[in-house]
């Protein structure tokens, strides 16, 4: 489960009752433009327009994956993780498949991104790490790396 580690003044702005719409059976979103994404904690896949606020995707709650998703012909052509508010761990894709195959939906087998994230424990900037550069690109201190728990967006429960 991964709690909101972005702004607080985005967490302000989202409505209560309001959530992104669920994905079911032979979605039929399409377009070719990517949709923001959360998996929800009852596991259901919710998208809203890309420019949209994962945490307003989400209701403000704890998700079990975010990220972009695009859908061509009821099928998924591209996935990430790649979400600031909520900083998913490669590993959330499980999460993501479970949600697309409740769903009916086609997707390939694992993110087309992965994203990895961590905020440095020197500056608490958040830094998306690259070529596996785990250094910080504002203040040059180590970031944590693989099997270290990082600051503020790790995975949390089962």
């Amino acid at each position: 489960m991964y709690e909101y580690v972005g702004p607080a003044e985005l967490l302000d702005r989202v409505e209560p009752g309001t959530f992104g719409e669920p994905v079911g059976m032979g979605a039929g979103e399409d377009g070719g433009e990517p949709f923001t994404y959360v998996v929800d904690l009852d596991g259901v896949l919710r998208i809203a327009p890309r420019r949209s606020e994962h945490v307003s995707c989400a209701g403000g709650r704890p998700v079990l994956a975010a990220g972009e998703i695009v859908l061509e012909g009821g099928r998924v052509v591209e996935v990430t993780n790649q979400s600031t508010g909520y900083c998913p761990g490669p590993e959330s894709w499980t999460d993501v498949a479970a949600a697309l195959d409740r769903a009916g939906i086609a997707r390939p087998d694992g993110f087309t991104d992965v994203f990895v994230f961590r905020h440095c424990p020197s500056c608490a900037e958040l830094n998306v790490v690259k070529d596996d550069h785990y250094v910080c690109v504002f203040c040059d201190a180590d970031l944590p790396r693989p099997g270290l728990r990082a600051r503020r967006g790790a995975r949390r429960g089962p």
